[in-house]
């Protein structure tokens, strides 16, 4: 989230608490004309507004000024991520096999490109390709998320028919700064099959088969 997102943030808290603009205002010692001004964001509020805020929803400044997607204000530190296995099996959907297949073949593919990127030492090239893959799963679970047409979008920022325009622009933009920073990279190893079987031999498999099923579906191989 952005700063530009208070708006959105201020008007999804107090809907989520089920409280009218009109018991809001009187609660956060403001007009209802003035509380509608600053959902709209066609005002900015003050300092003692964004505190006196906080205070009644529960939650940090922070979140309401999109600095952070936790409601304590906390940031994501390395140590809370949990491992890519941890979840177990209490996050597997259940009945078809295939979704756990196709997630250890990207996962191990995954853990292969992050391996090249460290081998870069380039924290520029790391960060575009960080993204460029963030996005794309972003695109994906907007897809899905947006297939039931009930579910709520108080927590995006992009509007859901503008999502998948802004991303795929996003990503255009990043592959073209990722392509001219490649030049610049110097130390990414010589590979071939047998280097990969060789230097990723829990992954190798995972990684052709991925690059297999790519190809086919772009066109480039037969099914």
């Amino acid at each position: 989230m952005a700063v530009s997102d208070f708006p959105r943030v201020l008007t999804h808290l107090r809907k989520d608490a089920g409280i009218s603009q009109k018991k809001a205002a009187e609660s956060l010692g403001v007009s209802q004309a003035l509380l509608s001004h600053y959902e709209k964001g066609i005002r900015e509020c003050g300092l003692l507004f964004l505190v006196r805020a906080a205070d009644f929803y529960g939650v940090s400044v922070d979140y309401l000024l999109g600095r952070s997607l936790e409601k304590n204000g906390s940031a994501i530190l390395l140590e809370d991520l949990p491992d890519e296995d941890a979840a177990g099996q209490g996050n597997r959907g259940a009945g078809s096999l295939l979704p756990v297949l196709n997630k250890k073949l990207i996962c191990n593919s995954v853990a292969v490109v992050e391996d090249l990127l460290g081998a870069s030492g380039d924290k520029e090239l790391i960060q575009k390709v960080s993204l460029y893959l963030q996005i794309s799963v972003y695109q994906m679970f907007r897809r899905l998320y947006n297939g039931n047409a009930e579910n709520p979008q108080t927590f995006f920022g992009a509007p859901a028919d503008e999502a998948g325009m802004m991303a795929d622009s996003a990503m255009k933009k990043l592959e073209a700064e990722i392509q001219r920073r490649l030049k610049k990279v110097k130390n990414l190893p010589q590979m071939d099959e047998n280097v990969i079987r060789e230097k990723y031999p829990l992954f190798a498999s995972s990684l052709f088969n991925l690059l297999q099923n790519a190809e086919t579906a772009i066109g480039a191989r037969k099914k």
